[in-house]
C-alpha cells in the first residue's frame, strides 16, 4: 500500500516545527501527490489560526505547489466547540480553504454552555479508559460529532475517540451517509481494534493521515500500517492510497454555493 496524499499536517502557523514549504518538500521526497496544511482552528487559545494569517498562508501554499509539484491544499483542523455541531470555521472564512477537517480537542474555547457539557467533562475524563467514561458523556460526544457532520461540509473527522470518547460506530454510520471520511491517524492510537472493526462494518470510507507536526513525519503511516495488520480494512475504502484521491464534500459545497 502506497500513500498518495497526506491531508493532516501542521506547520509553524500553529504548533508545528516546519514551514509550509518544508512540508511540501517532505511530501515531494516521499512521493506524495497532495498534502494538506491543516493547522489548528481559531478557538485554540495558544496555537490557533488568526484571520490575518490566512492570506499569507494561501500565498505560501500556492508558491509551495508551484515550487515542488505537489498540490498543496490549505486546510484547517477545526475545533468542535458546541454540542449543536458548531465548529470554529465559520462560513465567512470558507473562501480561504480547500479542505475542512474537524475534531474534538480538550483545550479550546467552547461555546459557554458547551464548556460545561462537553469541554470540562472531556478534559476531566481524557486520561480514563473508555469503559470508565460516563455513558452520558459518550452520548453527548456522539451527538455532537454527528451534528458536526450533518451541519457542516466536513471532509474528515480527525482522530475519532482520542481523549473524547464517542460511539464510533454511530458516528461512522452518519459519516458514510454524508460523505465524510473517518481518519486513520498515524500519530496517536485513537480507535481500539474492536471499535475500528465496528466502524469498518458501517461502510464508511477512510483516509490515512500522519498528523505530522514536523516535516520528517509527513507521509508517515507506520502506526496505521501496524493497525491494519490486526484489523482488516479493504484497501478500496481507503481513498488516499495507491494512486486514489478522495472526493471531498467541502470542495463540492464551495462549487455549488460560493
Amino acid at each position: 500500500m502506497i500513500l498518495t496524499a497526506d491531508y493532516h499536517t501542521h506547520t509553524v502557523f500553529s504548533h508545528g516545527k516546519g514551514t509550509i514549504l518544508d512540508n511540501a518538500i517532505a511530501a515531494s521526497e516521499k512521493g506524495l501527490k497532495e498534502i494538506g496544511i491543516t493547522d489548528h482552528g481559531f478557538a485554540h487559545p495558544v496555537f490557533g489560526l488568526t484571520a490575518k494569517k490566512l492570506p499569507v498562508m494561501r500565498r505560501l501554499c500556492d508558491e509551495a505547489s508551484a515550487g515542488t509539484g505537489v498540490k498543496v491544499l490549505l486546510g484547517i483542523e477545526s475545533n468542535i466547540i458546541g454540542t449543536g455541531g458548531l465548529t470554529d470555521l465559520m462560513p465567512d472564512r470558507y473562501e480561504y480553504f480547500d479542505i475542512f477537517l474537524a475534531g474534538l480537542h480538550k483545550l479550546v474555547k467552547y461555546k459557554f454552555g458547551s464548556m460545561f457539557s462537553l469541554g470540562l467533562p472531556n478534559l476531566m475524563f481524557s486520561t480514563f479508559k473508555a469503559k470508565s467514561v460516563p455513558k452520558s458523556l459518550i452520548k453527548t460526544n456522539t451527538k455532537t460529532v454527528i451534528n458536526v457532520i450533518k451541519n457542516n461540509p466536513v471532509d474528515v473527522i480527525t482522530h475519532l475517540n482520542f481523549c473524547s470518547y464517542c460511539d464510533a460506530e454511530e458516528v461512522a454510520k452518519v459519516a458514510a451517509d454524508y460523505g465524510t471520511y473517518i481518519e486513520l491517524n498515524s500519530k496517536k492510537v485513537h480507535l481500539s481494534d474492536e471499535d475500528l472493526y465496528r466502524v469498518v462494518r458501517t461502510g464508511v470510507n477512510f483516509v490515512i493521515d500522519s498528523d505530522a507536526h514536523t516535516p520528517d513525519r509527513v507521509g508517515d503511516f507506520k502506526l496505521v500500517a501496524e493497525t491494519l495488520e490486526r484489523v482488516e480494512v479493504p484497501e478500496e475504502r481507503i481513498h488516499n492510497v495507491n494512486g486514489r484521491f478522495p472526493t471531498f464534500r467541502f470542495r463540492e459545497f464551495k462549487e455549488k454555493n460560493l
